[in-house]
């Protein structure tokens, strides 16, 4: 008899799932980490490996640096946390770090571009490596667009001090038709992408060189402003939320039918899941392993290096900000410059503005790396269009998808407000965190034998509860958050059985009747589908 998974019924001999084409089967197949290795050497789809560690970290601060530190801190501390933002700033980080030690481990272990993705598909089958790939095609797209939208409004600022108002129709304000300066500096990036990524990781560094020092000269300038009255109180007592019902509830709250309020100890939980959109970017250097000289080294440095550097200003940068002005006076638009202006320092404001132009064009530029990669993995494994994976034989970057996305993103950026759909971002990045942890602790059981240059501490313990922490920040996110997230995983679904369950490259395999090198026979990671010796 032949022997299939656990819950599936054994075959007569010389029978196989694979041709039967059971669809359990064949959505649990898996693509061996071997496999996904070799597949980098590939001449038309690789990659030049030009990264080093430093480049991976500063990489990291690059995209992490941004909309959170210049913007969401005030939106948060003014609207849900009071000055204990601070706090909210390492709950996030801490579920980050927990995740990051994860995305480390599988980054030294599997270092192909693809990040959540290529993990899953070693790990937990081919139809949650989809819905992952899909969940960072929203995350990087999404964001992308969000951050270019927010450039656009800091360049309108600099434009005005400079003495040259922009057009309503074309600044990206209110009113505006279309987002004229999002669009353009969306589409140089891509330019910028597609030459190469030596070039691009030499912008990063220039510009997070200068977003670095105007944060560090914000920390120490704005020291000499605080007002210890400003801290109290730290932790303000819960209020009704205003006109928050329905929809606009947090998941917990709704569950347990509690009423919508914001402060107290729940608002600083609702604040972490809203400021976590500012530390999303981290994983973003996993993708970036295929492209590094030494990755089971340098990736975890990177991940973990960026991570560390950018909590430690956030929380810096939280701390000073409330207290310069008071939570309740915050600018939720650009709090670090309205403080300055508020204490007569017109100068450091417009230091800032620059300081926060500097840090979201590499915002942009990185998710938009990142998510190039991912879908260039995904159309290397045929789940996409294989053709989109070329590699441009000049430049050795992903050029057909890194045009695409740039595309994707300027229209995104150029026509529609994000405003409410950031959130989306938050719960799409949580979730690709609580499947990557999963799969560290699957991969550890069903494959001790590779070579791993990092290994998360504490055995499962870690991962454990890198997802607890992620989940429990994803229950503060609100009901329709949850729902537009359904609904974009049902649509990838469709996309998934329409075109990638036949054109993946293990399903073509199944039909010629082969099966991939490394790949078990079911394709399932279940085990050989041979009779047991005698």
């Amino acid at each position: 008899m032949t022997v299939g998974p656990p819950f599936l019924p054994a075959l007569k001999d010389g029978a196989s799932w694979r041709q039967f084409g059971d669809p359990v089967v064949s959505v649990l197949r898996r693509k061996s980490v071997e496999q996904s290795i070799r597949d980098t050497e590939q001449p038309e789809h690789r990659l030049r490996k030009e990264l080093t560690g430093l480049d991976l970290t500063v990489f990291g601060i690059g995209v992490i640096i941004g909309t959170g530190i210049f913007v969401l801190t005030g939106v948060a501390a003014n609207q849900t946390a009071g000055p204990a933002v601070a706090l909210s700033f390492v709950i996030a980080g801490v579920a980050c770090a927990l995740a990051a030690l994860c995305y480390a481990e599988f980054a030294s272990t599997v270092p192909v571009a693809g990040s959540a993705y290529t993990y899953s598909y070693a790990t937990l089958g081919e139809l949650v490596a989809w819905i992952i790939g899909w969940d960072l095609i929203l995350e990087f797209v999404l964001a992308g667009a969000t951050v270019a939208v927010g450039w656009s409004q800091y360049f309108a600022v600099l434009m005005e001090t400079l003495g040259v108002t922009l057009p309503a129709a074309v600044s990206g304000g209110e009113g505006s038709v279309f987002n004229v300066p999002a669009t353009l500096i969306v589409l140089i990036l891509t330019a910028v992408l597609v030459g190469g990524i030596k070039i691009s990781s030499r912008l990063n560094a220039v510009v997070v060189t200068i977003k670095v020092a105007v944060v560090l000269f914000v920390i120490v300038a704005g020291l000499f402003f605080v007002r210890g009255g400003n801290y109290a109180p730290f932790v303000p007592p819960a209020e009704p939320a205003q006109g928050g019902a329905g929809a606009d509830a947090t998941l917990l709250e709704a569950v347990f039918g509690q009423a919508p309020a914001n402060f107290g100890i729940s608002g600083i939980f609702a604040a972490a899941a809203l400021v976590f959109f500012a530390f999303i970017g981290f994983d973003i250097v996993a993708t970036a392993a295929e492209e590094t000289r030494l990755p089971q080294r340098d990736v975890p440095r990177g991940i973990l290096g960026s991570l560390a550097v950018c909590t430690s200003l956030y929380v810096a940068v939280s701390l000073v900000v409330v207290g310069m002005q008071h939570y309740a006076q915050l600018d939720t638009k650009a709090p670090l410059a309205a403080a300055f202006q508020a204490v007569g320092q017109p100068f450091i404001a417009n230091l800032i503005t620059i300081g926060a132009l500097a840090g979201l064009t590499t915002v942009v530029m990185v998710l938009m790396l990142g998510q190039s990669r991912v879908a260039f993995a995904m159309s290397r494994d045929g789940l996409l269009p294989r053709w989109l994976s070329q590699v441009h034989p000049r430049y050795g970057t992903p050029y057909r998808i890194t045009v695409i996305v740039g595309l994707v993103v300027a229209v995104l950026a150029g026509f529609i407000p994000l405003e409410e759909l950031a959130e989306l971002v938050n719960i799409g990045t949580l979730f690709a965190f609580v499947l990557v942890a999963a799969a560290v602790i699957i991969l550890r059981r069903t494959r001790p034998d590779l070579p791993r240059g990092f290994r998360v501490p504490w055995g499962p313990v870690i991962p454990v509860l890198a997802m607890v922490a992620c989940a429990v920040l994803m229950l503060f996110l609100t009901v329709e958050t949850w729902l537009r997230f359904f609904a974009w995983m049902a649509l990838g679904l469709v996309v998934y059985f329409l075109y990638g369950h036949r054109r993946s490259r293990l399903a073509q395999a199944g039909r010629d009747g082969q099966r991939m090198p490394d790949q078990p026979d079911l394709d399932t990671g279940f085990g050989s589908a041979s009779p047991p010796p005698r």
